[in-house]
């Protein structure tokens, strides 16, 4: 199989700063006085090499503040790395922040439209799409209501279930599975697993050992930034208990 994800040497860095600059008019006035605001680096992730073939279905697993959701945004394009590379081959359905994309004053038919546009499709195809999207999100009662009014269930079931109407080459996951009814779960969990026996690359993020060995065959394991092991995904959680 050919490799559809390959992250080269892949180092993030952030600065932080070290003093707090409350407002946009004390930034412009220490830097009329030539006054540097001070930053501590931190790199979140460091030197991280692996590859992901087609069709496999992969955990990044790790503590928290390991690096994992970064090296997922990276992987996704909403970062750049500081240092290396990440050469992705196919489309990308990152649900990484549902609901990211949504204007909470609009009505949640509106922010379908409106997160259809924001990854890419037509409006020709949400109008095709918009009554298996509703349907598959149970929102149907609550649908021309505003989004600033739903749970953060809601939110979660109408972002997932636009995000995966059309089946893309690579689904990103981060501890989204998590969100809504175990009902809702369930529908989700389905969802994967069609996509995945019709060919597409899972990266999944999840403090769930259950999810992680019901829908992964590999695993990477990232810790404090450092990559400490890649491989099959019985050895990995040996190696490392969630």
């Amino acid at each position: 199989m050919e490799n559809i994800i390959d992250v080269q040497d892949v180092s993030m860095r952030f600065n932080l700063a070290k003093e707090r600059v409350d407002n946009l008019k004390e930034y412009i006035v220490k830097k009329l006085k030539f006054q540097s605001i001070s930053f501590d680096e931190f790199w979140a992730v460091k030197h991280i090499s692996f590859t992901i073939k087609k069709g496999e279905s992969v955990a990044l697993i790790g503590s928290n503040g390991s690096g994992k959701s970064t090296m997922l945004k990276i992987i996704s394009g909403i970062l750049v790395p500081t240092v290396g590379k990440v050469q992705v081959h196919g489309s990308i359905a990152p649900l990484i922040e549902l609901g990211a994309g949504f204007d909470y004053q609009l009505t949640g038919r509106e922010n379908i439209f409106l997160n259809g546009a924001v990854l890419g499709h037509s409006k020709h195809l949400m109008q095709e799409k918009y009554d298996e999207i509703v349907d598959f999100s149970g929102l149907a009662d609550f649908i021309d209501v505003p989004v600033k009014n739903y749970s953060s269930g809601m939110v979660a079931r109408l972002g997932f279930s636009v995000a995966t109407m059309v089946k893309p080459d690579i689904l990103i996951v981060d501890e989204i599975l998590a969100v809504g009814d175990q009902a809702f779960q369930e529908k989700c969990h389905k969802r994967m697993e069609e996509m995945m026996n019709g060919g597409t690359t899972v990266v999944l993020v999840s403090h769930s050992e259950s999810d992680i060995r019901r829908i992964c065959q590999k695993a990477v394991w990232i810790e404090q930034g450092d990559l400490r092991s890649v491989g099959d995904i019985d050895m990995i959680l040996k190696m490392y208990k969630i």
